[in-house]
């Protein structure tokens, strides 16, 4: 998931067996976009062909090298190093949500120009089916050993063909404490000061499925319901009740809103809410909550854009960011566990900071549920565009 900003996470080894449960409960459906991404993507017949080998088979790299990611998720030094090691040039584009990602490259056909992109679990299915990513050739990417393998092999692409983890996170908000003098714990709370002490201030993830999230977590609903009368229920909701206190559509608080204390409420991404409170001049004014009684679970994965120009340079970056220490360079970064061997451990020795908003444990774990793409994925959509419509965004 950040940063512009950042985003997205894990769990104690002794929660993979919850979130494996929840992660096994992607459907094969249609995929949507933005309202475009999704009629051009139905538009598309699928290339079972597409991806059948791997662009990159160990040649010399390129000197360049682009990437397509979430806001900010990657340490500049990091890519600094991998520069200087081994020479290709790196350049980062961001998205705000899969679906832009999904639009970008649908219309482009696989000529976006993008090398290495970095789609959601879920997304992937479809991805693959379209032929928007590229096979790995996973004898360029040794490193993966270094990975815990509860990260690899999940629902989406079991063999870890076509993509490999970079990051788990989940949704909760932050709150400026000066601002609202009682303790916010729940998506209720969140609506309550929303609609009264944050009115006008207020910023939700310009994202969605978490958009929706708040009201359907706030009332115990499924959030992966398809059923019209909660979908309108919900569009009813954020369209009239919400938006007209929301002030802006930020999937990356952390990297202004918080630090210059631009809103007194946001919905945020763990690891974008770590980076904003370390970079607050008065990190005391902040708390984080985690979203309850429950809230989302996302994968953000390494994957290689069909077409891309620069296939043996991705596999590059990506066997360099695998490593112990990229792995904990990054995920000191940007906030999220990046799904390395032992990384909880190496993480707690080097005393990083804030690392109750980069682990959580098994009773955090078990409320939190991954996102179903379903056939109401272009309905959710609308959704989304109606309510930022309506609070003038």
């Amino acid at each position: 998931m950040s940063h512009e900003n950042p985003v997205r996470i894990l769990a104690s080894t002794s929660a993979t067996k919850i979130m494996k449960s929840e992660l096994n409960r992607r459907r094969f459906l249609a995929l949507s976009g933005t309202a475009a991404g999704a009629a051009l993507l139905a538009a598309c017949s699928p290339q079972s062909g597409a991806g059948s080998s791997p662009q990159a088979t160990g040649g010399a790299l390129e000197s360049g090298l682009s990437v397509y990611s979430w806001g900010d998720y990657d340490d500049p030094d990091l890519v600094t190093d991998f520069t200087a090691e081994l020479g290709p040039n790196v350049t980062f584009d961001s998205f705000n949500s899969n679906e832009e990602l999904i639009s970008k490259l649908v219309a482009a056909r696989g000529t976006s120009g993008y090398d290495i992109v970095v789609p959601t679990g879920p997304f992937i299915p479809q991805m693959i089916e379209n032929g928007l990513l590229s096979k790995l050739n996973l004898d360029l990417i040794p490193n993966i050993s270094d990975m815990d393998p509860a990260f690899l092999g999940r629902d989406w692409d079991p063999n870890n063909e076509y993509s490999i983890c970079k990051a788990w996170g989940t949704t909760g908000f932050v709150y400026d404490k000066t601002k609202i003098s009682r303790e916010l714990t729940t998506w209720a709370d969140f609506i309550d000061a929303a609609q009264n002490e944050a009115s006008g201030k207020v910023s939700v993830l310009d994202d969605p499925a978490p958009l929706l999230g708040i009201y359907y977590w706030a009332n115990g609903i499924d959030w992966n319901t398809t059923d019209e009368a909660d979908l309108a229920a919900a569009e009813e909701f954020l369209t009239t009740q919400l938006a007209p206190h929301i002030s802006a559509f930020d999937s990356y608080p952390g990297g202004a809103a918080i630090p210059q204390a631009q809103q007194i409420l946001m919905q945020s991404w763990n690891g974008d809410a770590r980076l904003g409170i370390m970079e607050s001049d008065e990190p005391d004014r902040w708390q984080w909550v985690l979203g309850s009684p429950d809230t989302e679970l996302w994968m953000d994965n390494w994957a290689i854009a069909a077409g891309a120009p620069n296939p043996e340079a991705a596999h590059a970056f990506i066997n360099y960011v695998l490593t112990p220490e990229a792995a904990i360079r990054e995920l000191d970064y940007i906030g999220y566990h990046t799904g390395g061997a032992g990384i909880e451990d190496a993480a707690r020795a080097a005393e990083l900071a804030m690392l109750d908003l980069v682990f959580f444990n098994d009773e955090q774990i078990s409320t939190m549920h991954t996102q179903t793409l379903s056939e109401a994925q272009q309905r959710i959509v609308e959704i989304w565009d109606k309510t930022k419509v309506a609070a003038g965004a």
